[in-house]
Order: structure tokens, then C-alpha cells, then sequence
């Protein structure tokens, strides 16, 4: 293992080269930066997945960035008409698309090794891991690992362990770089209602699965102020409100099932306190995507319950959640993953939560629609779709026909909406 800046760092990559990257708190910023001071770049290709802020690098007319899954970031990069595209996959399918791509070097962020040589990829396991340690072993690849203080130590799973040895590692960046800080999104009304809507299919030890976003959090919020417990979490994302859920006393990962004792992610995103209660925390343990994301372990879960988002609802059942008129906005990430392992078992229940309209251009628009327009990306088949909540009530569209379960939409619909959709569902699939 070679100790150098990042500035050494990056000249290591030749100006025609592939570079692999994982998700989110994964990515190593001192090193982008120092990337994207170079301009040397001939055809440089980057995978990736939602970068945590702003880089010169991807501005680059040389430089294409693969993105598994966009964020602000992204959106801003493809406005402006870099050569940022997406690569429309789950995230359990981020490895073999990695494998496939198999970039020189891979770059990934970390905690400055312990006492006994090992460095924490603190808080993201994700989709990389197997492929942080091919290029390590690899004398023709190179893995690149930025350190920080600032980061907190997590734990893994046995057989999964959360770490490298600085013996794989190649090239070792010290850095101070701190986490970036998910802003907290205001909840409306609406969205308080909504979660309201759910906590009647959330019962005392579920094991609970939350995403991203203020509707989630207050889900968990109001977890944490009633009555009952002895709650479980296995999460592809650990949250601002589920730490705030565990702080309660509410979790105890008891009765899950599978992966008892400790709740299970893959990674976390939010505030500098949920980073700091994370270190060296070991009820909190991180796995791959793989075992993690994986329908038939999340199935296993007793009493499992899936809260996500969704942009709209048709009245068949299918849900857009990750693009809007066809332009990408988020991306798959483990929504069908989880939304199929909850489907598995009659104690388990898959929620899509979503607001029952959206204002455009002054005009007020149904995210339930008869039929989804005309270039919308399906993120989840109605086959998989359980129950849909809106700030109106919540409907169970579990072993229903597509009448029934159109009517039932239409039923927690917008009041300004239901008759036309009421009407529409007499005539839907026939």
C-alpha cells in the first residue's frame, strides 16, 4: 500500500480510463475534487450512482458518467447537457453491471484504518464490495481508498464484514472530508395524514422498511410517539427517522425472523447526529445490496412492512416512481426489491405512499390517473402493487380484479377527481 495525496492519487488514471464508484456516501469527494482539476482527460468513463454534490470532473466534454440512479446532482448535469446518462437498473443489479463495466480503478470512501489494519467503508456496503476487493487483488487494476476522520465506524454481518484491510488496498488517501448532510424535507398536511393512513397496517414487532423523504419520517415519528414496539428494522436505507424510531426504545429486532438483534441496511444518508449515534453502534449492521435487497431474505421478515414513495398510481396498479414524463428523476433503486419481498407472505405488506395531487403550471393535477400518459416508465408492474396510500385513506389492492381495484384508487383519489375515474373504471381492461 502506497500513502499519497489526492492530487498523487489521480494521476495514477491514465486520460483514457474507467473508474468505478458506488452509491452516495461511497464516493470519495477529496478525490473528485482533485479530479476534477485535471483536464487532461481524453475519454474518461465514470459509473456511478447519486453523487453527493457538484464536480467539475463530470463537466468535462471527455468525461461520460454512468448513473445507476440520479439525484440533484444528476438532474443538474443532464440540463445542462453533459454526458451524464442513466443506467436503468435496481440496485441489486449495480454489481453485475459493475462486473460487466469492470473499471481499472475503483475509488471508494472509508475510515482511517484501526489498530488492527482495517479500514470501515462506514456508510455504504452496497453494490461495490466485491468489486473494491477484484481490484485490490488485481495487479492490473487499482483500488484507491480516500480515509477521513469524520466518517463513523460501522459493523458488517458474518461472512459480510463492512471493511478492507489496508493489505488489499492500493493506494491510500488520508483525507478530512465530512459526511454529506441529507436535508430534512418539511412535512405538509397532506403527508401527515398520509402517514396517519398507514399506521393501522403497522402492528406491535413488524419489521419495518422505510425510503427517503419526509412522508417516512413521519411514519416513523409516529411510531415512536404511540402506543406499542418491540419493532424490527431491515432497510436498504437507514434514515433520520429511524434512528430517531430506535433512540425511543420502539426497536428491539427481536421477533424478525431473520437477522435478529441488530437492524440491517445497506446504507445510510441524513444529518451529522444520525452519523455520529451510527459509530461504533453495533444495532446497526451493514450488508451488501445483495443480501440485504434480496426479496426472499426480506420475505423472511415477520410481520414486514414496506413504506415507499411513488410519483403516481394509474388505475391499474402501476406506479411511476422514478421519472417524470419519461425524464429520469431518482431512479429504481430497491423500491421493486422491496415492494416484491413483502408480497411473498400473507403477515407482510407493501405501502405506496404518495400525495393524491400535484400542481402544475397553476393547474391541479391527479397523481392518479385513469391510464399513465404517454411516455411514462413503469418503476413497479401492478402485479407487485400492494396497498396505496394518499392523504384520503388507503387502498388494499392485494388479490383484487382490475375493476376492483380501480375503483378502489379512484375511491382515495382527489374529491375533484373521483367521479372521472369512477367512470373510467368501469371501462378499464375491457
Amino acid at each position: 500500500m502506497r500513502e499519497l495525496t489526492a492530487t498523487e492519487a489521480v494521476q495514477l488514471l491514465n486520460p483514457t480510463d474507467t473508474v468505478g464508484l458506488g452509491l452516495g456516501p461511497a464516493n470519495p469527494h477529496g478525490l473528485l475534487k482533485a479530479m476534477s482539476a485535471r483536464t487532461d482527460w481524453e475519454q474518461l468513463t465514470v459509473g456511478g450512482a447519486l453523487i453527493l454534490g457538484l464536480f467539475e470532473l463530470f463537466t468535462h466534454p471527455n468525461v461520460s458518467y454512468r448513473a445507476g440512479f440520479f439525484g440533484p446532482a444528476e438532474r443538474y448535469y443532464a440540463s445542462v447537457n453533459t454526458k451524464v446518462e442513466h443506467v436503468p437498473a435496481g440496485f441489486r443489479q449495480f454489481a453485475p453491471i459493475l462486473r460487466r463495466m469492470a473499471p481499472r480503478v475503483m475509488m471508494v470512501q472509508a475510515t482511517p484504518p484501526d489498530q488492527h489494519g482495517f479500514c470501515s467503508l462506514s456508510l455504504h456496503c452496497g453494490a461495490t464490495l466485491d468489486e473494491l476487493k477484484a481490484a485490490g487483488a488485481d495487479p492490473n487494476r487499482l483500488l484507491i481508498v480516500e480515509t477521513s476522520p469524520h466518517f463513523p465506524w460501522t459493523s458488517g454481518v458474518p461472512g459480510f464484514e463492512n471493511r478492507l484491510s489496508v493489505d488489499e488496498i492500493d493506494v491510500l488517501v488520508v483525507g478530512d472530508e465530512v459526511p454529506f448532510e441529507l436535508p430534512s424535507e418539511a412535512a405538509t398536511e397532506a403527508d401527515m395524514a398520509i402517514a396517519q393512513q398507514t399506521l393501522p397496517f403497522i402492528h406491535e414487532r413488524s419489521t419495518l422498511q422505510t425510503g427517503i423523504g419526509a412522508i417516512p419520517n413521519m411514519v416513523a415519528q409516529a411510531l415512536a410517539e404511540r402506543p406499542g414496539g418491540d419493532y424490527g428494522i431491515h432497510s436498504e436505507m437507514f434514515t433520520d427517522g429511524l434512528w430517531k424510531l430506535s433512540e425511543s426504545g420502539k426497536v428491539s429486532n427481536a421477533h424478525k425472523g431473520i437477522y435478529e438483534g441488530f437492524s440491517l441496511t445497506t446504507f445510510a444518508l441524513g444529518s451529522a447526529g444520525l452519523y455520529e449515534w451510527l459509530h461504533e453502534n453495533r444495532t446497526v449492521r451493514f450488508a451488501p445490496v445483495s443480501v440485504v435487497n434480496d426479496p426472499t431474505i426480506i420475505g423472511r421478515n415477520e410481520n414486514f412492512v414496506s413504506i415507499n414513495g411513488a410519483i403516481s398510481v394509474d388505475l391499474f396498479g402501476q406506479v411511476v416512481a422514478d421519472s417524470v414524463a419519461g425524464r429520469q428523476v431518482s431512479g429504481v433503486g430497491g423500491h421493486e426489491d422491496f415492494v416484491a419481498g413483502a408480497d411473498l407472505a400473507l403477515d407482510d405488506v407493501s405501502l405506496i405512499c404518495l400525495r393524491s395531487t400535484i400542481e402544475v403550471n397553476g393547474e391541479l393535477v391527479s397523481r392518479i390517473p385513469a391510464q399513465l400518459p404517454l411516455g411514462s416508465v413503469v418503476s413497479t408492474p401492478r402485479h407487485h402493487t400492494g396497498v396505496v396510500v394518499t392523504e384520503f385513506g388507503a387502498a388494499d389492492l392485494r388479490g383484487t380484479t382490475v375493476t376492483e381495484r380501480a375503483h378502489l384508487l379512484a375511491d382515495i383519489a382527489h374529491p375533484n377527481f373521483r367521479e372521472e375515474l369512477h367512470t373510467a373504471a368501469e371501462t378499464l381492461g375491457r
